[in-house]
Order: structure tokens, then sequence, then C-alpha cells
């Protein structure tokens, strides 16, 4: 049977705030990340040092076998117009009748926020490392990117979609047929603050197992 930790017996003293008040600032980071739209990121985003930093600590998340079974696609200036244009050419493709602002959506679904990252999972079958695995470690660099990005103080959006699913959409922007996107990553300046949402509580999620 399961029973509740000791640890969650009693709440720290001070509360959950003096707790994080007393942690390190990776820790208060950590607490405080909430994901905006992309409609929320504004100007200006990364500069190509800052890219080229939080894309060196995306790489370095759990990889079972060195694999890199993961890459980056990088959407910036008019590329993001271009992969909006791919949208709205996919879109069209299923329906021809679709509303202006369908359209515009399209259009604009990369160009809200001044970058946006796709983190293109490339796991296959291996003789030894479980793709299952290979899969995890692409979520990793997901997340190690939306942190790193909050940490230098740009907000982020990880995002996928309906065309993160589309085949005729991943093979236009370059993905072979073996790969996946794992997330599309929006990066830039929060235009509000970001707002908390609930969050389980630990009671619901954690349990200790009975020896």
């Amino acid at each position: 049977m399961a029973k509740t930790a000791s640890w969650m017996a009693a709440p720290a003293r001070g509360g959950q705030s003096g707790a994080i008040a007393a942690m390190n600032e990776t820790i208060r980071l950590l607490s405080r990340r909430r994901s905006l739209s992309p409609a929320n990121l504004a100007e200006p985003g990364p500069t190509a040092a800052e890219l080229e930093t939080l894309l060196t600590i995306a790489s370095r998340v759990p990889d079972h076998g060195k694999l890199a079974p993961w890459r980056f696609i990088v959407f910036e200036g008019a590329a993001r117009e271009r992969a909006g244009r791919i949208a709205l050419d996919v879109k069209l493709a299923d329906d021809r009748n679709l509303t202006e602002p369908a359209r515009s959506a399209e259009l604009a679904r990369f160009a809200q926020a001044p970058l946006v990252v796709a983190v293109v999972s490339r796991a296959a079958p291996h003789v030894k490392i479980p793709e299952w695995e290979q899969v995890l470690s692409a979520g990793a660099v997901c997340m190690s990117l939306t942190i790193a990005a909050n940490a230098l103080g740009f907000a982020t959006a990880w995002v996928t979609e309906w065309c993160a699913y589309d085949r005729r959409f991943a093979t236009a922007i370059g993905l072979s047929d073996h790969e996946r996107v794992a997330g599309f990553i929006h990066i830039g300046r929060a235009k509000v603050e970001p707002q908390d949402r609930p969050r389980p509580p630990l009671t619901e999620i954690v349990t200790a197992f009975a020896l």
C-alpha cells in the first residue's frame, strides 16, 4: 500500500515562499518559470552569441549512447514568414475555403516571437539504445532550451500544434521520414507578466514505495 512520504508530513517553516527565498537562483528560476503564448513575445530576440549559448546548453542533456538523437532548425527574420507560408499552403491544400482570419493566423504562426527553434527528434531503432530513451532525450533538449532562455531574461513557449504532426509540413521544412518535431520553442521578451496556473498538489502525485 502506498503511503505519504515523511517529508510531506508537515509544511516547511515559513511556508513555500520562505523556503524558496532561502534557495539559490537556479531553484528560484525554476520555481517561477511560466510559459507565455507566442503572441506575448516581443523583440529583441537573442543575439547570435546568445543563441549559440542557448543551443550549446540545450545540447547538454542526458544522451544514452552519445547518439545526439536530435537536431535544431532555427527560424528567424524572413524565415519565420516563409514557415508560415508553408503552413498556410498545407492548410489550403485541405480547405481552399479557409477564412481570412484563419489564413492570417497561419501566416503569423512562426512570426510572432522574434525567434523560433524547432527541436527535431532523430530517434531511430538502435541495437543497444531504446528508441524511447532517444525520444526522452529530445524532450530534455526542449526543456533545457526553455530554461536557458528564461535564465537569459527571455520568455518562452514550447508548442507543437498541428504542423508538428503533419508530414507535409515536416518534409517542407527539411525533416527526413524518420524525424519528428519534439517542439517549437518560441523565444522573445515578455510583453506581459506571466501568470502562474494551478499546479497539482504533491499529495496527489507522489507516493512512497512501501517496503
